[in-house]
């Protein structure tokens, strides 16, 4: 397979002269030949196909000299700020940027000679700055599985690092998915909300902090407090604070392949000893040898799992429903929250029956992998917007619904044009195939979108025609993805008014709606909710928040 492969040198000369030793490589790297020693090592520029909605995007990456046979190399993924891009951030933990940025347009040739370093080095665009959550977070591991289908990677030795919004970032993933990753070097990370639950899930992996003592952009008490979180549940996370520092903890963390040298130390350690893993989500629902296989999304379940010599397993849970065990060793007892079950080789999954352990695999229904919510989750990957044309609307009326879906879909703003777009569609246009692979943002009420009609045997919720004052936003499983309903008054609807904490590194319409949890019914604007919540396993809404709701009147509960 040819892939796409060019210098980032910002020039366009010779591009004749230059294109057949780049189809060469392209060649040899589809045929499992890597590239012979080069007089010095070189940034390049690559992209890859992203699964969130099969755009082109490009990252910054850094190979060795040298690929030698039989041998597979590190990689380090880096994250970049705010206020930066991949090709940037490249540079900074190669240990050749400062502080100033020079545009969007910054070039990897800085006249500077790249280090030489035993290293893949890989950096992606975050679209723009749209933080490393939903779409974003996507292309991070889509990033690596394009590294290793181009290179050859050992899986045992892929590191994370990031600056500011890069270093909040690669917190966030690597305490989601502990078990990709052999370490992570968070720079200046910018704060992430509501993740210090998911300290204890670094138990297994080497931690180690930066930050500048006078940091005018991230406060420093932002690692100290992350510091704190992971000791306090025993992770040895290591914490470097640079007196006098702002915000460019970059140069001395970086400065001669100093967080190489550390990473260096380190490789995954795929079969623990402990496993200590908290999650609300499927999502992230396994980490080493140990899978959560029923449990309530939006609530914090766990295990704690360790492995004796003597063929027993020890397990404590909390929230959990069922789980699955996977160790590198036979295993005939295991003890599960005080009650001790003999088990057959291969017989590792457990459920829990009437308040009691039991061998057998747990099956989640209702909300399940892939189908459980928040409202976020349907627009972190492929979704269309659509608007309604039902009701025999006048020409003013279906321009207003046509517009409010527009608004919805567009989430670059002046300061950042972001390197995605979403579809906007009438009802009467998305086609079977859509319906069959996206998620949908369905706006009206089953008057006015006839998906809505169609799916209203399938939803939790409804808003009445003439309610005129009131919004209606919730999230429902509908076939293999979501229905995300706005009805009434849109969510944006005098936000800013609302008091809610939102990811400033996150584009607007995303942040607000990583704001709410499966439901929320509201009158004039968010800062006057009525109710809102997590629906139970099975899509419906809690008792004492459906007799708020249908004190109302102009919300169905079913």
């Amino acid at each position: 397979m040819l892939t796409r492969l060019v210098d980032l040198t910002g020039q366009r000369e010779n591009l004749t002269r230059a294109f057949l030793p780049v189809l060469l490589m392209c060649v040899a790297v589809a045929a499992g030949v890597w590239p012979a020693r080069s007089e010095t090592p070189a940034p390049k520029a690559l992209s890859f196909v992203s699964s969130a909605d099969d755009s082109e995007q490009p990252y910054a990456l850094y190979l060795p000299a040298s690929f030698e046979d039989g041998k597979k190399y590190p990689v380090v993924i880096s994250l970049h700020s705010e206020d930066t891009n991949h090709r940037f951030n490249l540079l900074q933990v190669l240990g050749l940027s400062s502080r100033v940025v020079e545009g969007a347009r910054f070039s990897l040739q800085n006249g500077r000679a790249l280090p030489d370093i035993d290293f893949i080095v890989a950096s992606p665009l975050a679209r723009g700055a749209m933080g490393y959550t939903g779409i974003a977070e996507t292309d991070v591991y889509d990033l690596l599985a394009d590294l290793e289908h181009r290179f050859p990677v050992d899986q045992d030795r892929v590191y994370l690092t990031g600056v500011s919004m890069g270093g909040g970032g690669a917190l966030r993933l690597a305490l989601t998915r502990p078990d990709v990753w052999a370490a992570v070097a968070p720079v200046c990370p910018a704060p992430v909300p509501e993740m210090g639950g998911l300290a204890l899930n670094a138990s297994n992996l080497p931690v180690r902090l930066f930050h500048g003592e006078q940091d005018p952009v991230i406060p420093v008490t932002s690692s100290r407090l992350w510091q704190r979180r992971l000791l306090d549940v025993g992770v040895a996370a290591d914490y470097l604070e640079y007196p006098a520092m702002r915000h460019n903890a970059w140069d001395l963390a970086y400065k001669d392949g100093a967080v190489f040298h550390w990473f260096s130390q380190f490789r995954r350690n795929r079969y623990p000893q402990r496993v200590r893993f908290v999650t609300e989500s499927y999502r992230y629902a396994s980490a080493y040898w140990v899978r959560m296989d029923a449990f309530t999304p939006g609530v914090e379940a766990s295990i704690d799992a360790r492995l004796s010599g003597a063929g027993e397993v020890q397990v404590e849970t909390h929230s959990l429903d069922g789980f699955t065990l996977s160790p590198d060793r036979p295993v005939t007892l295991v003890l599960i929250d005080g009650a001790l079950i003999r088990v057959k080789p291969g017989s590792l999954s457990f459920r829990k029956q009437a308040g009691h352990w039991a061998v057998g695999s747990a099956a989640p229904s209702g909300k399940r992998p892939g189908l459980e919510g928040p409202i976020a989750a349907a627009v972190s990957g492929r979704h269309i917007y659509v608007y309604g044309t039902a009701g025999d609307p006048s020409p003013a009326e279906l321009a207003y619904r046509r517009q409010t879906a527009e608004t919805a879909a567009r989430w670059s703003n002046p300061r950042e044009s972001l390197q995605l777009s979403f579809p906007v569609k009438a009802d009467s246009a998305v086609t079977a195939d859509e319906l069959d692979s996206d998620s949908l943002v369905l706006f009206g009420t089953r008057e006015s979108n006839s998906l809505i009609a169609r799916f209203a045997d399938r939803l939790p919720l409804a808003l009445s025609a003439g309610a005129a004052d009131y919004g209606l936003l919730f999230i429902a499983g509908v076939g293999k993805h979501y229905a995300l309903v706005s009805s009434g008054l849109p969510w944006w609807t005098d936000f800013e008014d609302s008091g809610r904490a939102v990811d400033t590194y996150a584009p607007a319409r995303y942040a607000e709606l990583a704001t709410f949890g499966d439901y929320v019914v509201f009158k004039g604007s968010v800062a006057h909710v009525v109710a809102e919540g997590r629906f139970d396993r099975d899509w419906k809404v809690p008792a004492d928040a459906a007799a708020k709701i249908a004190a109302v009147g102009t919300v169905s509960v079913k």
